[in-house]
């Protein structure tokens, strides 16, 4: 069974958090011989606008350290978001990183300006053929994937394989995921102006009296989502199979790569850090956890997480752990070191 390691603290303290999580990686590193390449992002989440729960630049301050130490480049890295807001184009997602000091090693937003720059993963799964990846994950083997563990409206739960199923998704790899429809025209909003019609690389989009998406033409993007300059362009969030989707995402994010995991199971809110806005704690700080499966390591801070808070607390996300593993993209049990 894949070993999980975790050290347990109820500390709000980032620079402490940060030497901790180097201690796990440092004994992940030593404990299975692992060789890093010359370049080894980081891939991280920089919070939106107006949220203050996310883990801050200064947790990653000595990771970036031991990096640095075994001669190793590192950057940020992440892709654009598909809502609209201050993450949905690769400019104002600079700037937010920026405003939240992410400025120690270059930034790389792997999807380009508004998701148009992806490659497709061929994994031919049950509910998915390819998988739209943003483009400049293709340049590395490796990354330290630095996921924040807490709630999630439609996941129940993001951790590891959330960073990895959304995070390394493009845009329309992350319109895929969620949505059965492709983008469509509210009317009401749309006041003809053409932008999305100059932006659409398919040619899917007509002006009429007002903007038309042809389905047959459109290929998912949702470029145009990123540009409407009223958000008149929208889509259905809601899923079949999303659970299953996001595993097999996941899955494809980690073809041909050998990650190492760590997961911060503190600031524990009800919904994400994409929220732009303060919100309550769900329970108490648990600690950090580190691994090379994210599929233990998720499954260990969902379970730790329950004993202490004695609850079934983020329990529906266990539905994608559950195809996450019957695909191969790791395993759910492990031990707690």
């Amino acid at each position: 069974m894949t070993k999980v390691f975790f050290y347990g603290t109820k500390t709000s303290d980032f620079l402490e958090i940060g030497a901790i999580a180097r201690s796990l990686l440092e004994k992940i590193v030593d404990e299975n011989d692992f060789k890093f390449d010359n370049n080894v992002p980081l891939k991280v989440h920089f919070g939106e606008e107006g949220n203050v729960t996310y883990v801050p630049a200064i947790a990653y301050d000595a990771i970036i350290d031991y990096l640095e130490s075994k001669n190793v480049n590192t950057s940020f890295i992440e892709t654009n978001v598909l809502y609209r807001g201050q993450r949905t184009t690769k400019t104002l997602h600079l700037k937010l990183a920026h405003n939240h000091g992410f400025t120690r090693v270059p930034i790389v937003i792997a999807d380009g300006e508004t998701g148009e720059s992806y490659y497709e993963a061929e994994i031919n799964k049950e509910y998915l053929k390819k998988c739209k990846l943003g483009l400049e994950f293709q340049n590395y083997n490796q990354f330290v994937i630095c996921s924040h563990f807490k709630g999630h409206v439609l996941a129940g739960f993001g951790g590891a394989l959330k960073n990895l199923c959304m995070g390394f998704a493009a845009r329309g790899g992350k319109m895929e995921q969620h949505s059965q429809t492709l983008p469509t025209v509210l009317e009401s909003k749309c006041i003809n102006c053409g932008v999305c019609a100059e932006h659409c690389d398919a040619d899917a989009i007509k002006l009429f009296k007002k903007a038309y998406i042809d389905k047959q033409l459109c290929i998912g993007c949702a470029k145009c989502i990123a540009v409407c300059v009223t958000g008149a362009i929208y889509h259905d969030w809601n899923s079949d199979h999303f659970f299953e989707k996001m595993a097999e995402y996941a899955f494809a994010a980690t073809l041909g790569k050998k990650n190492i995991y760590i997961n911060f199971v503190l600031n524990i809110t009800k919904d994400c850090d994409c929220f732009s806005s303060k919100m309550d704690f769900e329970a108490e700080n648990v600690g950090i956890f580190a691994s090379l499966d994210p599929v233990a390591l998720d499954t260990a801070c969902l379970d730790v997480l329950q004993k202490n808070s004695k609850s079934k607390i983020f329990d529906k996300g266990r539905k994608i752990l559950t195809h996450a593993e019957k695909i191969g993209v790791g395993n759910m049990k492990y031990v707690l070191v």
